[in-house]
């Protein structure tokens, strides 16, 4: 059987489709194309935004239109929120949970031999409380770099996302099977490998390691030349001497996603995230005073509900105090079934794109502001890829994206590199190691 497969959203979803090609191919079945002819098309879904769920409902039909004989698999977050929904558009064969997807083979296989009728696999939210392993992934599409996911699930109720109800309570994956993931990973030849969840800082919470410190001691003793990247830590769950704990790991990168997703204190409650724009800068300083180019992304909403211009303008001004070498600005999305979406100061949709368009121009400043203090430092770099223009690529271990030109025999290996100017998306630089 072909199977093609079509993912939208996070890097968990990503991980997941990656595992679910593994179980596919084990099984005998060709894994083809996600706009090729195929016997079953499987849709990994996100529902973060309206945009998300139209993207998978387009996909569907396209699909449809390429083989009206296919099977048509939705499984992911638009699955497990809107199952009834999924269900009514035409073509769609199976509807499977997003703690169902290590069962969708035999879904797929079930399906095929029904006589009409949709398959639907959906537990309500509040029996998502195990974590189901998809099993041990072997490979990935990068050969450098590769997503081990840790757990899965959020308790936090931000009153934006609707990813809870979604993905359900936090469940941690056994740490033994990361680590077996992991050592398989690394003798394969991978450099880096990256920890991803729905809330990674919550690892461990429910099986009682009082978070993700633990696993990043398992990983850091392991022995071979690699390096570990956290996807993200959420300042909901920790704080300024929790990330101090984490500096004294030497393989892990000093690179933190930390969201922040707005300066003023007063859209933060709102939110129900529980910081304060002063508590999200304490992590910072400490970060940065271990390393003066320590690398922190972040995520900024422009235009939730109640968010005034004054609040508007905290935002704005974190982006200068907290020195980002790179934002990640949204414009608020109403999302049907969070809290945010009842309230009743929605902001006016020019004003939310004014302030996205502000937003944008102050993270390309601060963007700026950090590649002109990288410059003339010396960072360790994994080459990735080679660009149509000549030019190697990859990340520093403080996620800026560097551009050399240099041997091909480079790929995959780590340099010292000194930092030159700014360079598209990242900075240009030269070999200083050979």
């Amino acid at each position: 059987m072909r199977i093609a497969f079509h993912t939208l959203g996070c890097k968990v979803n990503q991980y997941e489709t990656e595992a679910m090609k593994e179980q596919f191919s084990a099984a005998g079945h060709r894994i083809v194309g996600e706009e090729d002819f195929a016997d079953a098309y499987v849709i990994n879904t996100c529902t973060v935004t309206n945009l998300a769920d139209r993207k998978s409902r387009q996909y569907i039909r396209r699909m449809k239109n390429v083989n009206p004989e296919a099977i048509i698999a939705v499984t992911g977050c638009y699955a497990q929120v809107s199952p009834e929904e999924v269900s009514r558009i035409e073509g769609v064969n199976v509807v499977a949970g997003t703690n169902e997807k290590q069962n969708l083979l035999r879904y797929i296989e079930d399906a095929l031999t029904e006589k009409g009728g949709i398959l639907q696999h959906v537990l309500p939210p509040d029996r998502l409380t195990e974590y189901c392993s998809t099993g041990i992934v072997t490979s990935m599409e990068s050969r450098t770099r590769a997503y081990i996911k840790i757990q899965e699930g959020c308790n936090r109720f931000c009153s934006y996302c609707i990813i809870p109800y979604a993905r359900g309570r936090v469940r941690s994956r056994a740490l033994p099977e990361i680590i077996e993931e992991a050592e398989g990973l690394i003798s394969q030849g991978f450099r880096e490998i990256i920890l991803t969840g729905i809330n990674t800082a919550l690892y461990g919470e429910d099986l009682g390691y009082g978070g993700i410190e633990p696993l990043i001691g398992r990983l850091n003793a392991l022995e071979g030349d690699f390096r570990i990247r956290l996807s993200s830590l959420e300042p909901t769950v920790i704080n300024a001497e929790y990330v101090k704990r984490l500096l004294q790991y030497e393989k892990l990168c000093p690179h933190l996603h930390l969201s922040v997703q707005s300066g003023s204190d007063r859209i933060l409650s709102a939110m129900n995230r529980h910081y304060t724009g002063r508590e999200y800068l304490e992590i910072v300083k400490v970060l940065q005073d271990f390393d003066p180019l320590y690398g922190i992304t972040t995520d900024i909403i422009a235009g939730f509900p109640g968010e005034s211009e004054e609040d508007f303008a905290d935002s704005l001004r974190i982006i200068d105090e907290a020195g980002f070498c790179k934002v990640h600005a949204f414009r608020y999305s109403r999302r049907k079934g969070t809290r945010a979406s009842e309230m009743k100061e929605q902001v006016d949709g020019n004003v939310k794109n004014r302030r996205s368009r502000e937003l944008m121009e102050k993270a390309e400043q601060a963007a700026s502001v950090f590649y002109g203090k990288c410059r003339g430092a010396c960072r360790r770099v994994l080459f990735e890829e080679e660009t149509a223009e000549g030019f190697l690529t990859g990340y520093t271990d403080n996620y800026v994206r560097v551009y050399v030109q240099g041997a091909h025999s480079l790929l995959n290996q780590f340099s010292m590199v000194k930092l030159l100017e700014e360079y598209q998306d990242g900075m240009k630089g030269e070999i200083v190691n050979g």
